[in-house]
Order: structure tokens, then sequence, then C-alpha cells
């Protein structure tokens, strides 16, 4: 199968998806499939691979090719800044493809805008335009355990990460071992709309609603007592954004 990847490169599915395990990096809300585990690993794969990430630190996602193979190498997906509800995700299987570039060279791949995830983060689907939750896509790629780059009329348009809170993690830490907890799901679900607009517009503008929402949200997460690990997580992220817009 071909397919365009961000403003014009080529690549066709192969049969050999990543094996890397999934980073979502709550503090940095960035999803990272790759080798590398600290951002010098990141910066000594620049040289050695080609891509949309054109330069440190840039506003594109990072979608890199290996410049011997042209064979993916690795994905930093960003979550955008946006909440919306959808539908349930529909659409296609998912089928298992890894990509290999068609030839060798630097690309844009802009961020998504919208995301959704529903209230038990069953999954979570980032996309270009919020219009495209009311279209099914066309294929769904599984590049990595439980990573799909989502295709629509032959370009990928977003990806989804499914049962993201198993993946929790801060920075470039492996995850938990183990399923997340029923608790922990739901919190994760709750979090991501508390730091994201439109509600995260409200705590900035002391909406009283957002705030007790945020505090509940807090109080859960503080003593909350199974999968302390990724509870600790989000309860970083969310006091955080209590002490920073507390009167």
């Amino acid at each position: 199968m071909k397919v365009t990847v961000g403003d014009g490169m080529a690549a066709t599915t192969t049969g050999s998806p990543l094996a890397y395990t999934p980073r979502f990096d709550f503090r940095d809300l960035q999803l990272i499939v790759a080798e590398y585990t600290d951002p010098s690993g990141r910066e000594r794969e620049l040289s050695e691979t080609f891509g949309s990430m054109r330069w440190l630190w840039s506003q594109d996602e990072y979608v890199r090719f290996d410049r011997d193979t042209r064979e993916l190498r690795s994905l930093t997906f960003f979550v955008p800044a946006r909440c919306v509800s959808a539908a349930a995700d529909r659409g296609p299987r998912t089928r298992a493809a890894g990509l290999r570039a068609d030839d060798v060279g630097e690309f844009g791949m802009p961020q998504t805008a919208v995301f959704h995830c529903g209230a038990g983060a069953g999954a979570l689907t980032c996309l270009v335009d919020v219009r495209l939750f009311d279209r099914e896509p066309d294929a769904r790629l599984g590049v990595a355990p439980d990573v799909d780059l989502l295709v629509y009329e032959g370009s990928v348009a977003g990806w989804s990460l499914g049962d993201p809170a198993r993946y929790l993690t801060d920075g470039f830490t492996e995850p938990p071992s183990g399923p997340p907890a029923p608790a922990t799901r739901l919190r994760l679900a709750e979090c991501l709309e508390l730091v994201s607009s439109p509600l995260v517009d409200r705590v900035m503008d002391s909406d009283p609603e957002a705030w007790q929402r945020l505090r509940v949200v807090e109080r859960a997460l503080r003593e909350q007592r199974e999968d302390r690990g990724r509870a600790d997580v989000l309860h970083a992220v969310i006091s955080r954004l209590i002490e920073d817009y507390e009167g």
C-alpha cells in the first residue's frame, strides 16, 4: 500500500512494524516510539535518519526513517491542545505494517489539531481536522504496539494510541509493567480534558466549576492506592496546574 506522509513523502507499507513499547509522556504530552531513551539519544539519531524532524525541537511530528534502509526508525507524536467530543473509534481493522520511504529527503509534518479520548480512555485519537471524526479512516496502519496511523484518501492524517493509560510515563522512562487499574483509565481521560482547551481555559479564568473538577481529580489521584506509579505521573501534572493558576 502506498501512502503519503506529511507534505509529500511517499512511502510503501512493509511487514515490519516497530517493536518498541510506546511511551506516553504525560508531562510533555508526547508519544515516543523509539529505541533511544533520552534526549541525547534522540539527537544522535538525527544524523542517522531523515524525515519530518527537520531540526531539533521543530514544531513537526517526528517521523524518522533510516538513511540506509529507508525503513521507519522512530516516531514522536504530540497531543494537540484541543479536546473534542466524538463517536467511538470506528473504521477498518488495524493492519500491522511498517513503512519504507520511497526516497531519502526531509519533509514537513505539522502536528495534529484536535484529539478525543473517551471516558474510559480506551483509545486516544488525534487528527489534523475535527471534521475527520465524522468519517471512517480508509486504513489503520499498526506501526507499533497499540499505535495506528490513520489514513484518509491516501495520506496519513492522524494517529491513535490504544489503551493509553497502559503506556503512561514521565519523560523517556519505560512505562510500569502490567495493565493499568480501572481508576487510572478514568483519571487519565479526566486529566486529558483538564489540561486541554476548552476546559483548561476555564481553569485559567478561575471558573468555579472548572476548579471544582480540577480539585476533585487531584484528590482522587492523591488518594488512589493502586497503580501508584501511573497515578503519580498524572498527579504531578494536575498539582502543577493548580500551583500555576491558583489565585
